[in-house]
């Protein structure tokens, strides 16, 4: 591909219009302050690359563990003008000074503290999968459209002009028809073992702030840090962690929107601990014209191609797959394109763009919302052993068992505002 190529791609992937964020920033030549919520991993991660976008100032930090905020702190570098510390995102909402939230608190979280944040008119970065349940998803694309407000799913591939290319390439036809798509992740991961409920949380952490809208439970180490990803109450299990990535970078290329059928299969066939989500799943979704399967086996460290991690395209022209390098062609037009520059970096300033009203966000709630579906109706459809119909108008299944699972009970001061 040709340079100039190359440099068109990045530009479209980067650099979309704003049409339809007029209101994205009322003074967007002022400093953008950013409150990070949710600190342990995710957070620690996204605060310093915020921070380093021009005109960015990272103004508040939250977390109901106070243990993780000082590796933070120490990730900024800012001794002399530190953020804020809280443990309630509630009060930093209140402050109008605060621009925009980034949401990396656990799943559970997701929805409630975008649309708290969208209602008080601040943007959104929210990391994926952008909701807990289906029904979230789409009260925050509508809380977005509501409130004016860009919110944006933390899906960084769709600010990789390696992926742009790969989009490309496919509407030329020189794949010709793709009518099978598959990602997985391996990953060696280990068991969590079994752990008893202990009588309180260790000293400084607010539990109950922690569970926010999830049922109240005993404190458990094991239905904390991190190992709450492998919990249905809090979780989405790796459909949710890392099915995600793969299932909205095929929607992205291929240009999908909603399925049609969905089946699951698989089951807690390697790990005897206390974890509830599957260590091995497939999850199948029919498109019109396409299938795409996700497949996940935690336990196993190489997956197909041997690689942990990939996506591979089947056309009738040849084979697109994705690896470490980029992407290349087999059996067919054997193109090859190189992964390009940071694309996470890319995907937050692209997100700050488009707060000052300069870019239209690359990885829109809706999309986020369309690829985090996915996830749900593949993780409803194992819980329910049912192969399910899906009515995109309605974003409903035919089955009455499965529709129990689309959204959720919330507690009491966190319940999801109606939008």
């Amino acid at each position: 591909m040709s340079a100039t190529r190359r440099q068109f791609l990045a530009t479209s992937a980067l650099t979309l219009s704003a049409a339809s964020y007029s209101r994205a920033a009322d003074k967007p030549n002022e400093k953008v302050r950013l409150a990070v919520m949710g600190l342990r991993t995710r957070g620690k991660q996204l605060a310093p690359g915020f921070a380093s976008v021009p005109g960015v100032e990272i103004s508040h930090v939250v977390d109901p563990d106070p243990a993780m905020v000082k590796p933070v702190l120490d990730a900024l570098k800012n001794p002399e003008s530190p953020p804020k510390v809280e443990t309630d995102i509630r009060k930093v909402l209140e402050d109008k000074s605060v621009t925009a939230v980034v949401v990396s608190a656990p799943d559970h979280w997701h929805a409630l503290a975008t649309i708290w944040a969208a209602e008080r008119g601040k943007h959104v970065y929210v990391e994926k999968p952008v909701s807990h349940d289906l029904l979230e998803g789409r009260r925050m694309v509508q809380a977005a459209r509501k409130y004016k407000v860009v919110i944006q799913a933390g899906t960084q591939r769709r600010s990789s002009t390696n992926v742009a290319a790969a989009r490309e390439f496919i509407k030329t036809g020189k794949l010709g028809k793709v009518p099978f798509a598959r990602t997985w992740i391996a990953g060696s991961r280990k068991p969590i073992g079994k752990k008893a409920d202990e009588a309180a949380p260790p000293k400084g952490v607010d539990y109950d702030l922690f569970l926010g809208p999830a049922p109240a439970r005993p404190f458990n180490a094991n239905r904390f840090h991190y190992n709450w990803h492998w919990f249905w109450e809090l979780g989405t299990g790796e459909l949710g962690n890392n099915g995600i990535h793969g299932l909205d970078q095929i929607r992205n290329v291929l240009g999908l929107d909603a399925p049609t059928r969905i089946s699951s299969m698989g089951g807690k066939y390697v790990f005897d601990d206390d974890q509830e989500t599957p260590d091995t799943q497939t999850a199948t979704f029919e498109f019109p014209g396409c299938t795409v399967v996700w497949e996940h086996r935690v336990w196993e460290k190489n997956g197909p191609e041997k690689m942990s991690y990939g996506v591979i395209l089947h056309g009738e022209k040849g084979t697109l797959l994705f690896d470490n390098n980029g992407w290349h062609v087999r059996d067919g037009d054997e193109t090859k394109e190189p992964s390009g520059p940071d694309m996470l970096k890319a995907h937050q300033k692209n997100f700050i763009d488009a707060v000052r009203g300069n870019a239209q966000p690359n990885a829109d709630i809706e999309e986020g919302h369309k690829s985090t579906r996915l996830c749900h109706l593949g993780n409803i459809a194992f819980r329910t052993s049912k192969v399910l119909k899906f009515d995109a108008q309605t974003e409903t299944t035919d089955s009455p068992e499965a529709n129990k699972l689309l959204g959720r009970e919330y507690r009491k001061g966190f319940e999801l505002p109606t939008v």
